[in-house]
């Protein structure tokens, strides 16, 4: 049971955390600071909060789906959205697999947190061999032991978050196929694939300590296709630098839900997600991180319909992902 926590880092991998440019006081910092509560915030108004009624908090039909065998997909640029952060890549004939949950939970314990009805419908079972496992960070919605413990088989390769690689030792992982990468680390290899680590403003913890791992965003570059890895971020100005430094995105893929005003400094509101993909020059977004969990108090669809609105009002192009559904991702180079 214990082995849902994952491991700190140890030794050798201490030893280069250490030596971060970004890790400091004993844990890896922001750009900016940020702290886990807004200003006018406090777990006293959190607990009040949480015991109001709330508004549609869960569907109350099951969660629509498109069923589409992941084997063979054709061979344009495409994303296959799983619910929540879960999504596979399909570039240049070789397939990434994005923060994968599909235990049924977003938690430690599989009673806590369930998915909405109908949101698990894809598992280990349906992915195809992955090329490249990518870990934005460690939180359970993003990093799911049994998940990436039933993947092990089908993965070649895994590219993580600096200090995200010793949960994945702990559970079996072969050191030679673990690639982390701290911000601004590049990888590339003999596929041409070439996926930048880049800042992203969150945290990161799977029991007490908190900041022993990266939270990254990734830059992939791979043919003519470049592609935005959002993972989980508060907004701030490491999106218009990302912008800056690379110019243009065939598409942003940012996280738009579990929001609120208490915890800003660490998820984006919708319309601020808006504005991120223009920060990023993005011909479009591709907004994640709803539909699957409850993990905030808002209505379980108002991440989307808010996202719509300031999309439209800003004329920022959006394509609302359906689980399951393919998106193709047109390059403009």
């Amino acid at each position: 049971m214990l082995s849902v926590f994952g491991k700190l880092p140890q030794g050798a991998d201490l030893e280069r955390i250490q030596q971060s440019p970004n890790y400091k006081n004993g844990s890896f910092q922001n750009l900016n600071d940020t702290p886990m509560m807004a200003p006018d915030a406090s777990y006293w108004k959190l607990t009040k909060m949480y015991f109001k009624k709330q508004v549609d908090p869960v569907p109350l039909q099951p969660v629509p789906s498109v069923q589409t065998n992941l084997r063979q997909l054709s061979d344009e640029a495409q994303l296959v959205w799983f619910g929540h952060s879960s999504y596979l890549l399909k570039v240049q004939g070789l397939t990434f697999l994005l923060d994968p949950v599909f235990s049924g939970s977003a938690s430690p314990f599989s009673f806590l947190v369930k998915n909405f009805k109908g949101a698990n419908v894809y598992g280990v079972d349906e992915m195809p061999d992955i090329d490249y496992l990518v870990l934005s960070h460690d939180h359970y919605d993003h990093l799911d032991y049994k998940t990436v413990k039933a993947l092990k088989s089908k993965v070649k390769k895994v590219i993580c978050a600096l200090g995200v690689g010793a949960h994945l030792k702990h559970w079996g992982y072969e050191a030679s196929k673990i690639t982390e990468l701290d911000w601004w680390d590049e990888y590339q290899d003999v596929n041409g694939v070439k996926l930048t680590a880049t800042p992203a403003r969150h945290f990161s913890g799977r029991l007490f300590k908190r900041g022993q791992s990266f939270w990254n965003s990734y830059v992939l570059q791979l043919g003519a296709s470049q592609i935005y890895i959002g993972g989980d971020s508060g907004y701030d100005e490491h999106f218009k630098l990302i912008g800056e430094r690379f110019d243009y995105f065939d598409v942003a893929i940012l996280e738009c839900g579990q929001y609120n005003k208490m915890w800003k400094y660490i998820h984006m509101m919708p319309e601020e997600v808006a504005q991120a993909g223009m920060d990023l020059k993005a011909a479009f977004v591709i907004p994640v991180h709803w539909g699957k969990f409850k993990l905030a108090l808002h209505p379980w669809q108002e991440p989307i319909t808010r996202l719509k609105a300031a999309a439209e009002q800003h004329s920022v192009r959006i394509e609302e992902p359906v689980i399951g559904r393919p998106i193709v991702i047109e390059s403009k180079r």
